[in-house]
């Protein structure tokens, strides 16, 4: 952590903030009025796929980091700790939204049925690898990227007007809009009492810059014509009917 000039926190903002309006734009995409319905249940099942492997992540870059810790590595006692805390956050967010999903109108099937897209796969599995194969610290790119751009605080009341659903339906979306703000405050203070070298820096904003890139993708695909989902009690979708 250097104390003149920006923080690293500040740092990481401005290079997301020079890169993320084509995202921004998606997500516009994505929650326009038109058709939203279909797209909703593609998103929920589509975000299954993404947080049900955020746990997982952070469990094994905990273990990582422990291993770390006792070989004498700085970043690993900070990092365990924060990593500690933020699953205990996360647990159960996967259930969420398999709950919205029945609440839709569908079936956890759904989402638990066919292949996640190749984008998803692109979007965590990077993260497996880095932690594995270089050190878990570059989680913390992906984690900013997926906190930093999480449901504004109004759509929870759009969704619902525009679609016709139920509350039930729209846990996920309510609860992060309120969480996740919070959630990227911890993510940045962190960063900023973390020693990191200019290069675990470095590692941190790449991992953080393809996060941002995948997630783009993610909702690209998300935000073009979807299909109606299927009615209840059908079996599971195609995957091109469920996910991007």
């Amino acid at each position: 952590m250097n104390a003149a000039g920006p923080s690293t926190s500040a740092r990481l903002r401005v290079t997301l903030g020079l890169l993320d309006g084509e995202l921004l734009d998606a997500m516009d995409r994505m929650w326009s009025a038109e058709d939203l319905l279909p797209r909703y249940h593609r998103y929920l099942c589509t975000m299954h796929a993404v947080v049900r492997a955020s746990v997982p992540l952070m469990l094994r870059a905990l273990e990582r980091a422990r291993l770390l810790e006792a070989s004498g590595d700085r970043l690993a006692g900070p990092l365990a700790a924060y990593l500690r805390e933020h699953i205990r956050e996360e647990q159960g967010h996967d259930a969420w939204l398999l709950e919205d999903i029945r609440a839709a109108g569908s079936l956890p099937g759904d989402a638990l049925g066919p292949m996640p897209a190749p984008v998803v796969a692109a979007l965590a599995g990077s993260q497996y690898y880095w932690i594995e194969h270089h050190h878990p610290v570059t989680l913390l790119g992906y984690i900013a990227v997926l906190e930093g751009y999480a449901p504004a605080p109004d759509l929870t009341s759009r969704i619902a007007r525009t679609t016709g659903l139920p509350d039930a339906a729209l846990r996920t979306v309510r609860e992060h809009a309120a969480l996740d703000t919070g959630h990227l405050d911890e993510l940045h203070a962190l960063l900023d009492r973390l020693p990191l070298t200019r290069g675990q820096e470095s590692d941190v904003t790449v991992s953080a810059m393809h996060s941002l890139d995948a997630l783009t993708r993610l909702f690209v695909r998300l935000g073009r014509p979807a299909t109606a989902p299927p009615p209840r009690g059908a079996g599971p979708s195609s995957p091109t009917g469920v996910t991007p």
